[in-house]
């Protein structure tokens, strides 16, 4: 079914990606510009959004690309404004930013887990507290944030400031989506699991596998009872629906996005 965000105005946080490839936030601008979605693309920097604007652009897609520092919220709200200004509404949040970092309450300092609630939690506080007023206003809109399955369960590491930040982006997203369910908003959250993105090659290779990408990803397919792992596409698949009218009767709730790993007891 093509058309089904036809009209609509879609900001996409973290919509660059650190190398080629299908991360969540590229994969939703490309899919929802395929959709029918004008979609106004935000990252730190400018350089890892530039296949992400190739790639919509050749999918048919209108994108336009806005530097933000999410944590920050003059920048947020900056942001917000460029976005009424380029395309006069704002139909569709995606919170697309994050990131983990290794280490338990013990090991890990002060900083780092001060970095981390900024980074996946107060992201996604800003961006929400910009836009949901004027969804209010118009009386409609969805947003759709990401979180993770070390959200939900012990994915393997421990990244515990990862694990908390991602529990609260789905805990906030339930209590927003009650509060604005009467203003004509909905609130969901796509929940990804072992996924191969860029991301997995350039980071988390380093972190967990002595930068052994083969040794990495074959851990992680042994996780999934599908026997394979996802990319940004499935992530942007599920925020595609929730965003769509497709979902018009769902809100507060999660779609896990993982092969069936946390259905798996051990």
């Amino acid at each position: 079914m093509a058309g089904r965000l036809d009209g609509k105005v879609a900001i996409v946080t973290g919509a660059g990606c650190v190398g080629p490839g299908w991360g969540n936030g590229r994969a939703a601008c490309v899919r929802f510009a395929e959709e029918g979605a004008r979609i106004f693309a935000v990252d730190l920097r400018s350089d890892p959004m530039q296949e992400t604007l190739e790639r919509t652009r050749a999918a048919g897609g209108e994108i336009e690309p806005h530097l933000c520092d999410v944590t920050n919220r003059k920048s947020v709200e900056a942001m917000v404004a460029a976005c009424l200004d380029r395309f006069g509404q704002v139909d569709i949040l995606v919170n697309n930013v994050g990131g983990s970092a290794k280490g338990g309450p013990a090991d890990m300092d002060e900083e780092t887990w001060d970095r981390q609630v900024d980074f996946n939690l107060k992201s996604v506080y800003l961006t929400c507290r910009s836009v949901l007023p004027h969804m209010a206003a118009r009386g409609s809109g969805s947003i759709v944030n990401t979180s993770s399955t070390s959200g939900m369960r012990w994915t393997g590491a421990a990244q515990s400031a990862y694990a908390a930040t991602k529990a609260g982006v789905i805990q906030f997203g339930r209590v927003v989506a009650v509060e604005y369910a009467p203003k004509g908003v909905r609130v969901n959250t796509v929940v990804p699991g072992q996924l191969h993105t860029p991301m997995v090659e350039m980071r988390l290779a380093g972190q967990r596998a002595g930068g052994d990408v083969v040794t990495l990803l074959d851990s992680r397919v042994k996780r999934i009872p599908l026997g394979f792992m996802g990319d940004g596409r499935d992530t942007a698949n599920a925020a595609l629906f929730l965003a769509s009218e497709e979902a018009r009767f769902i809100t507060g709730t999660e779609i896990v996005v993982d092969g069936g790993m946390t259905a798996r007891c051990d």
